[in-house]
């Protein structure tokens, strides 16, 4: 059994990182006082109200009453940082922060950001918003503009890929602040313009997220890395496609990759020229020679070296290329594959795109009136998270497949051949 006051410090921070109340952890086993004299460290556990609270948290004993090594959290950092590739960090880690009872604000900071990173990587969204939510209160305890800004663009991001892009929204401009009125450098302005322009684009906010391209472009790539100004210009380049200008747009997109060509970071390139690839599938008609180039360009590296949440990037990647080349087979038992998943770690961006690839697909196999009705259960669900790019985008497929679909069977055209409009068969509008 863990010794007080350690066991109380790990119960405490279980709690509220799952966002429970005391009374919701209490439930009627045990009461809400009892509940907070634990927390505090003035009860020690017994095994009966262990198993209790276990089951109450849904975890393993062990998270609560497991050994510890008696290393403060500093220790465990370098420990940590110094490890061999493939070593158990973010479990330890992950232990270290529960045990610290927070006399170091910094190296908790440092903690908690390692700790938010891997939870993004993992597609777990929703555990690296509490981690990140404290970041943020011990920014401000830190009084450190740098460390606040930093927060707010990755609290912005994750945000943003729960699908809540509203939300997002104020985290980003505070963070833009933050990095003008502390003076912080152009890595620290361009990662809160980037995140900023890419909200304001989600939201159907044009002029600002124009005028915030052409501030950037001006005042903040001359002067950037190589790897920040690649992920600027593709965000750049997505507005420049929303307003119809696609000439820009792909001359964005290009400079881009160029930037990245030769570069250390394979991860980084390989993502980059997947976010090309799925700008190009989205425009109108879709550049499906140029999305083939790309897709063909990363997937080799994501495959070899992704991680299960770029693997899913990737699959679904495939799938709306396949669309757009006419294979309805392969697009259909491609995204059925990932949707079907036990752990679907998409964005909600991503996760609602494959959807109406679905739908799409669901109509041109007959089954309109399911389909009719999934993507307007869709375009409903994203119009009320305040996502208007992403209603716009399923009102317009819906309207277009539709269209394809009116056709009697001897009148469609087969998949890759041309239709009237220069479109080919299977293409998304």
């Amino acid at each position: 059994m863990l010794d007080q006051p350690q066991f109380g410090r790990r119960l405490k921070r279980l709690r509220a990182a799952r966002g429970l109340s005391q009374a919701d952890v209490a439930g009627d086993g045990m009461s809400t006082g009892h509940l907070s004299r634990l927390e505090s460290g003035e009860r020690r556990p017994t095994e009966r109200t262990v198993a209790y609270l276990t089951r109450r948290l849904g975890v393993d004993a062990s998270v609560l009453t497991g050994p510890t090594d008696g290393r403060s959290l500093t220790a465990v950092l370098a420990s940590v940082a110094s490890a061999p590739a493939g070593s158990e960090g973010t479990q330890v880690l992950g232990r270290a922060v529960e045990e610290d009872p927070g006399e170091d604000p910094a190296a908790r900071w440092q903690a908690l950001w390692l700790l938010s990173r891997d939870a993004g990587r993992d597609g777990d969204y929703e555990l690296e918003r509490v981690r990140l939510l404290e970041l943020l209160e011990l920014s401000s305890v830190l009084e450190a503009p740098d460390l606040r800004a930093r927060s707010l663009v990755r609290y912005a991001r994750c945000t943003r890929a729960l699908g809540d892009a509203e939300g997002a929204e104020p985290a980003a401009v505070e963070a833009l602040a933050v990095a003008r009125a502390a003076g912080l450098g152009v890595p620290d302005t361009l990662a809160a313009l980037t995140v900023l322009i890419g909200i304001e684009t989600e939201l159907g906010r044009w002029k600002a997220a124009s005028r915030h391209v052409d501030e950037m472009e001006r005042d903040l790539l001359p002067g950037a890395p190589s790897a920040l100004a690649a992920e600027a210009l593709w965000v750049a380049a997505e507005v420049s496609d929303r307003q119809g200008d696609e000439a820009t747009a792909l001359a964005r997109m290009d400079t881009a990759l160029r930037l990245l060509e030769g570069g250390d970071d394979l991860v980084l390139w390989a993502r980059l020229r997947a976010a090309a690839t799925a700008t190009a599938l989205h425009m109108s008609p879709p550049r499906v020679a140029a999305a083939e180039r790309w897709l063909a360009e990363a997937a080799p590296v994501l495959g070899l070296i992704g991680t299960p949440v770029q693997l899913q990037e990737l699959h679904a990647l495939q799938a709306h290329l396949a669309f757009a080349q006419g294979r309805l087979d392969d697009a259909r038992a491609l995204s059925r594959g990932v949707l079907s998943e036990e752990h679907l770690r998409l964005s909600y961006r991503d996760r609602v795109r494959l959807s109406v690839l679905d739908g799409r697909l669901t109509i041109l196999a007959g089954r309109v009136e399911e389909g009719v009705a999934a993507l307007e259960r869709l375009a409903r669900q994203t119009t009320q998270s305040g996502s208007r790019d992403l209603a716009a985008h399923i009102w317009q497929a819906l309207a277009t497949t539709l269209a394809a679909h009116v056709h009697s069977p001897q009148d469609v055209p087969a998949p890759g051949e041309s239709r009237p409009d220069g479109r080919v068969a299977g293409q998304p509008a």
